[in-house]
């Protein structure tokens, strides 16, 4: 009775409370990634309160600052976009043998950077709430790694013992999934910023520091990452005529910036993120974000990982029955 009624409370609060739901969600899966750190901590000697509110108190901090540096960064170079925008030349020319054909490039350029002010200007506008958003965030995390155990005590007490197994390989499942979104993705992203400033400041790119904040973000899109970027600056290099450039930051850019990254901090991490296959990301991550919005690439992502445990959990136990009566 007590879980119905804790469910229809949910539920209640998830549709009053629905302009911060995604912020919610965003605590409880971070609390579930800090719940180690937070242990360690505690073992050290550190109170409960102290330890919630250093937590807490960090990645509060964490998150303001890579905001406000993005932000900041994008913001002081946006002229620098328009500028690389407007260097396209009105028509490009395109020969194969005697033939030519001649397209115009103004009827695409304008939309583009008319899109791109009024995105400056909308993020501008919603920073007020952004920042009282976080400030909330840090709040619930803080609640959250105060009582961590209270949630699961209270799972245990609904599901009947002999099903205690299955919500501990649910919980390994979220752990490993939301560890591979979370540590996984974030030290890849960071990796691929720095090497991406050398790279874009070596190649004589205007503004480095935001190309590479562009590219460490474009690392959480599966499949897709940075290489998207190196393209669209190597197309820039091609219209613009500047063939070298163009081939370098394909060919080196492609190795540092796309490849690297991948190749080097991916294998170390590896292990905090055991069974998160690519194309599982890729489907939770496209579905997410199309249906969810911005919670999507972490919903996303975690719903097709306990669909995959629930679907291993039921073929474990038909392998076990069906060896039990053949006994």
């Amino acid at each position: 009775m007590l879980a119905a009624v804790l469910v229809g409370l949910l539920v209640a609060a998830a549709l009053l409370l629905r302009a911060v739901i995604a912020t919610a969600f965003f605590a409880v899966t971070v609390a579930y990634v800090l719940y180690p750190a937070r242990s360690h901590l505690r073992d050290r000697g550190l109170s409960r309160r102290v330890t919630a509110a250093s937590l807490s108190a960090a990645v509060f901090g964490l998150v303001l600052v890579a905001f406000g540096l993005a932000s900041l960064a994008l913001y002081r170079r946006r002229r620098f976009v328009v500028e690389l925008l407007r260097e396209i030349p009105d028509t490009v020319t395109v020969g194969v043998g005697e033939f030519s054909y001649s397209a115009p490039t103004t009827t695409l350029v304008d939309p583009v950077v008319a899109i791109l002010r009024g995105t400056a200007v909308a993020v501008a506008g919603a920073a007020p709430v952004l920042l009282l958003k976080l400030l909330l965030f840090a709040i619930v995390l803080y609640g959250l790694l105060l009582h961590p155990d209270r949630a699961g005590h209270a799972v245990f007490n609904v599901v009947p013992p002999e099903y205690h197994d299955v919500v501990r390989r649910f919980h390994e499942r979220t752990r490993d999934t939301l560890y591979g979104i979370y540590v996984l993705q974030v030290a890849t992203a960071g990796g691929t910023f720095v090497l991406a400033v050398v790279t874009f400041a070596g190649l004589g790119y205007q503004a480095p520091v935001t190309l590479a904040v562009i590219a460490g973000v474009l690392q959480f899109i599966p499949v897709v990452g940075p290489g998207v970027l190196l393209g669209v600056l190597a197309l820039l290099d091609i219209l613009a005529g500047n063939l070298v450039r163009a081939a370098l930051v394909a060919v080196v850019g492609g190795f540092v910036v796309g490849l690297l990254p991948d190749a080097v901090i991916r294998p170390r991490l590896a292990s905090y993120a055991a069974h998160l296959p690519v194309s599982l990301y890729f489907v939770g991550f496209v579905g997410g974000v199309l249906s969810l919005g911005i919670i999507g690439f972490i919903a996303g992502p975690l719903i097709v990982a306990l669909v995959v445990e629930a679907v291993a959990l039921l073929s474990e136990r038909r392998v076990v029955e069906g060896d039990a009566a053949t006994q």
